[in-house]
């Protein structure tokens, strides 16, 4: 699924959905998604890739937990969380399609005067890795004096690099630290494993607050 693939005849199932691939000519390719058709100039290959939930162009995402989770005084814990991506095609550096996988559903976060739009998604707290094809990997950190509680984690996705291997997709590592009331996220733009291929330079996106 994810990778880079020669520019020739064939289809590749991305989840429920087919790319077709037909060579016209020998410099030639015809690239077909549903009812979207590229032309291209055979040169390079063609590239899948994971991208960012981001739909209809918001910036974070929220997924709520099915069950909350409470971390004691000085400590930390770690799991995974599931969370939905989308694919992204390229020839070199050129996007040539986008699409959404799965239902989308959006929330408010926050207050309707100065809250955001946010990606919304429900998720267990896993302890082991999940076979989910889209998932982050979180370390939640309780640096105060008392127990703290989370029930839900919201994240910056908007410009994140994604990590994959052929058939599963990564966000970065994800630390959120309970001090105080308000938890802080960090996307940190590193891979939460070894082994995985990035879609683009690692870097960290600005930390985010959840005041709410």
């Amino acid at each position: 699924m994810f990778g880079e693939y020669e520019l020739k005849t064939g289809f590749i199932k991305v989840w429920d959905k087919k790319v077709h691939l037909i060579e016209e000519t020998d410099e030639i390719v015809i690239y077909h998604r549903d009812d979207v058709r590229r032309i291209i100039k055979k040169a390079g290959k063609l590239k899948i890739l994971p991208s960012p939930a981001v739909g209809y162009g918001v910036r974070y995402l929220m997924v709520k937990l099915n069950e909350p989770v409470a971390v004691p005084p000085k400590d930390s814990i770690a799991g995974y969380i599931e969370a939905p991506v989308e694919v992204e095609i390229r020839v070199g550096d050129l996007t040539i399609d986008h699409f959404i996988l799965g239902k989308e559903k959006y929330a408010l976060y926050g207050t309707t005067d100065v809250g955001v739009i946010t990606r919304y998604h429900r998720s267990k707290f896993y302890i082991v890795e999940p076979s989910s094809p889209g998932i982050a990997k979180v370390i939640i950190d309780n640096p105060s004096k008392e127990w703290k509680m989370i029930d839900g984690i919201v994240f910056p996705i908007k410009d994140s690099v994604m990590f994959y291997t052929k058939d599963k997709a990564y966000y970065p590592l994800l630390v959120v630290t309970l001090k105080d009331s308000v938890p802080e996220v960090n996307n940190t733009g590193k891979p939460p494993k070894k082994g995985l291929t990035p879609t683009r330079e690692e870097l960290s996106l600005p930390n985010f607050l959840m005041r709410w």
